[in-house]
């Protein structure tokens, strides 16, 4: 039971009401799944016994002040953190039912199946088309690769804007087409699920609104997982918000009961204000 007093500013946070009931999560399999989850590095325990249901074809918001996990676990669902030194996981991750930190499992092949965007647009220094047809190449792809270009840019709603200056260099794009142009570099290998990092924190508002409506757009798709430090962020995109402190999930549930009626008070604190 909580038992600090409401503070109004949580009702300033404005939920989208098409959020989905909680049932999608039982009825459906999920598209990734944290069990006992913990990630180290050295003696630093950066996350705590973590269980988490992903559903498929949704969004997941990741929300909780600096330092308390969140990226960490971003990176846990497809083996990035192996690339840090000194990182070690226990606990599983489960995608389609198999460990992805089961011996023989290849990080390359669950980093094509689960593919992320990073906070800071990362263009690679070549034209927009290589940039997009990277990843397809290095995994010997043969077929149409104008098709694989064009339909990845389509996706990330940059193809009308860039369909004229494919080979100039992706330098020459604006903030906000880099990281939609990332998107797409992400989008060209056909994962199944997409982590993001944090994507719109270094765009201005209008840039961020193209990437908030194009997550909207994906999850037809693809599901999506985001890190986010912007509470109206989250309750826009999102359908369910999972809040973690000091390494350790507290509360996870629908995004609109998670802004306007969560059940622990470190929740209420956080989205409230208080701390953060």
């Amino acid at each position: 039971m909580v038992t600090t007093p409401r503070v109004p500013q949580v009702q300033q946070v404005k939920v989208r009401r098409d959020a989905p009931a909680l049932s999608p999560v039982r009825e459906r399999p999920p598209a990734l799944e944290a069990r006992n989850l913990w990630v180290h590095y050295g003696v630093t325990t950066a996350v705590q016994d973590v269980s988490l249901t992903v559903p498929a074809n949704h969004v997941v918001a990741l929300i909780g002040p600096s330092g308390c996990g969140k990226s960490t676990l971003l990176r846990a669902f497809n083996r990035m953190n192996d690339l840090v030194a000194g990182a070690r996981v226990e606990g599983e991750v489960l995608f389609h039912g198999q460990n992805l930190y089961a011996p023989g499992v290849d990080p390359v092949e669950v980093r094509r199946r689960i593919g992320m965007v990073f906070q800071k647009p990362n263009p690679f220094p070549k034209s927009i088309y290589d940039n997009v047809a990277f990843g397809p190449r290095i995994n010997g792809y043969e077929g149409d690769l104008d098709a694989i270009v064009e339909e990845a840019l389509r996706q990330a709603a940059l193809w009308e804007e860039v369909r004229d200056r494919l080979q100039t260099s992706a330098y020459e794009l604006s903030g906000g087409q880099q990281q939609r142009l990332c998107i797409a570099r992400a989008l060209a290998v056909r994962p199944e699920v997409l982590l993001m990092d944090e994507p719109a924190s270094a765009l201005d508002p209008i840039a961020t609104q193209r990437i908030e409506e194009l997550m909207y757009e994906l999850k037809r798709d693809y599901t999506i997982v985001i890190v986010t430090h912007n509470m109206q962020q989250a309750a826009r995109v999102s359908d369910y918000t999972a809040f973690l402190y000091l390494g350790r999930l507290i509360e996870v549930g629908v995004t609109d009961q998670i802004f306007t009626n969560p059940q622990e008070e470190r929740t209420e604190a956080y989205i409230t204000g208080r701390f953060g």
